[in-house]
């Protein structure tokens, strides 16, 4: 066997008949750390949930979570070939061509061009020196129209690969995040938070904030989601977060698990692109600053294209949050290509 059956991910604990049709890879060791921030000089109550950390190498953060249920479903559907998009500085390409490599997957990456600065430069040569196959385009549309040239050139016998959407955002990814939104429910039953009335992410391609959505209300938490959409090339707003944790919720029902029904609705989550800059991967003056008083005030490594805008909308919210606030750090800073 592939994975290791002796870890045991709190999802299946709480839904054991699931074990079999959702395998589970461990790529990371949890739970991720919960501190309190007291340094950033705001008036709300502010918690960490550091996912930077969860990662056992290559990348870390919240791209490895989807990984760990990505990576054995293409194994069940016996896929070699994992193709999938982004952005020419996308964590999650790289994240799926260093942790599929290790398991025998493939990676091909449909790739857009965006603003480029010394992060993205140093994550585009990252990305080259994966091993992952690369194919490169100007703009959205283009990608698109070429789709199925690149199926063509990457299926094997007839097989086309295993396509997963930009940042692994389909219901077999975002059972990552249903997973985390236990692992906060058990963070909180221990004592080591008060229960989020908040919890904060950035959002690029809507995977997070849908699983926690859908996890928090299994789990029994009164918690919200507060979304800081940094993507302005797909659509990210309520309704379409709503229906991703519902189509998770589907998922888990087809494979086996029992459970009172659950329906999110558009109500229950909070997406905002007012964080946002010009446009994907742009600069913005909170976000720079938000990042900055991160690494002085907490010693917390941030990166400017999402989790400095997340932080950015809390600093400028802040009493008008509900909280306690929960801040989720989903950067993955981490690699063993220098």
């Amino acid at each position: 066997m592939w994975w290791n059956p002796l870890v045991s991910p709190l999802l299946h604990q709480r839904f054991p008949g699931v074990a079999d049709s959702l395998a589970h890879v461990q790529l990371g060791t949890g739970p991720t750390p919960v501190r309190r921030l007291d340094a950033l000089g705001l008036t709300n109550e502010v918690w960490l949930k550091d996912e930077s950390v969860f990662g056992n190498g290559g990348w870390g953060g919240n791209k490895v979570r989807k990984l760990e249920w990505i990576i054995p479903e293409a194994h069940r559907r016996k896929q070699k070939t994992l193709f999938t998009v982004g952005g020419i500085g996308t964590h999650w390409g790289l994240a799926a061509a260093l942790y599929g490599r290790e398991h025998g997957i493939r990676t091909v990456l449909g790739l857009i061009d965006q603003p480029v600065d010394d992060h993205v430069r140093d994550q585009l040569r990252r990305l080259q020196a994966s091993g992952a196959e690369i194919h490169r385009f100007r703009s959205k549309r283009r990608l698109i129209a070429s789709v199925p040239w690149i199926l063509a050139r990457h299926s094997s016998w007839g097989r086309l690969p295993y396509y997963q959407p930009a940042g692994g955002s389909s219901p077999i990814g975002a059972l990552g995040y249903v997973d985390t939104a236990f692992e906060i429910a058990a963070q909180v039953a221990a004592g080591e938070l008060p229960e989020p009335a908040t919890i904060v992410t950035a959002v690029g391609s809507g995977g997070t904030a849908a699983g926690l959505a859908l996890g928090l209300r299994v789990a029994g938490l009164n918690t919200r989601v507060f979304g800081v959409v940094v993507n302005d090339s797909l659509t990210l707003d309520a309704p379409t977060i709503a229906e991703l944790a519902n189509q998770t919720e589907r998922l888990l029902r087809e494979r086996g698990a029992v459970f009172d029904p659950v329906r999110i609705t558009p109500e229950e989550v909070t997406m905002r692109d007012d964080w946002l800059g010009e446009t994907y991967g742009a600069t913005t003056p909170a976000g720079v600053d938000a990042e900055r008083l991160a690494a002085e005030a907490e010693g917390l490594t941030l990166e400017p294209v999402y989790t400095a805008k997340a932080l950015a909308a809390i600093r400028e919210l802040d009493s008008n949050l509900p909280g306690p606030v929960l801040y989720l750090n989903t950067h993955g800073p981490r690699s063993r290509i220098a």
